[in-house]
């Protein structure tokens, strides 16, 4: 009788895989790909929820915002900007205002009125009474500072009252408006004449 040599096909079986290790590695994988994706999103975007009156119309308490952190890292912030950002007096805090004054600008805040370098600044987005200070402002800004203010000017705790915003201090752009659903959509930069 002739021996017969096994043939490739022929190939032994190999022991059957242990099914708790390869479910145990597949939950391992998905944890970590989740926690790497939701580290990734951070780098780009924030969530932010509204908390007091400060920028009513536009903004109002309880409302969610994504803050995106990247155009800041190409540009710079822009006046009319909505940003949020560690207060200067408390880093852990984190406030929402808009962009009124640019770095080298002069800010002078009379009347009730806002004018940028002797030029009178139209804010449609401004509610309530115009501009409320407890003191004339008139202040030059520095290299990386920005004036910011809220749209509330009688409810809002803002650069007339603690001083220019350094621009390390900026955590990002308000973008979109998530929550509540009537509230969703972009959040536009306003437009000057």
């Amino acid at each position: 009788m002739d021996e017969m040599s096994p043939s490739p096909g022929d190939a032994p079986n190999p022991a059957p895989q242990d099914h708790s290790t390869s479910w145990l590695r597949e939950t391992a994988e998905t944890i970590i790909l989740a926690v790497v994706l939701f580290l990734l999103l951070q780098l780009v975007v924030r969530n932010f929820r509204i908390q007091g009156d400060s920028m009513l119309p536009t903004l109002e308490t309880g409302q969610f915002v994504l803050v995106e952190r990247v155009s800041y890292r190409f540009s710079e912030p822009q006046r009319g900007d909505i940003v949020v950002f560690e207060y200067p007096r408390a880093p852990q805090e984190d406030f929402v205002k808009r962009i009124i004054g640019l770095p080298g600008e002069t800010v002078e805040i009379t009347g009730g009125q806002v004018y940028i370098n002797g030029n009178l600044l139209a804010e449609p987005y401004v509610h309530g009474q115009p501009t409320l200070t407890y003191r004339p402002v008139n202040i030059t800004l520095g290299q990386d500072e920005y004036f910011v203010m809220g749209d509330n000017r009688a409810a809002s705790s803002d650069s007339r009252t603690w001083g220019p915003l350094p621009r390390q201090n900026i955590i990002g752009r308000a973008w979109l408006s998530y929550w509540p659903p009537s509230r969703w959509g972009l959040i536009p930069r306003a437009a000057y004449p």
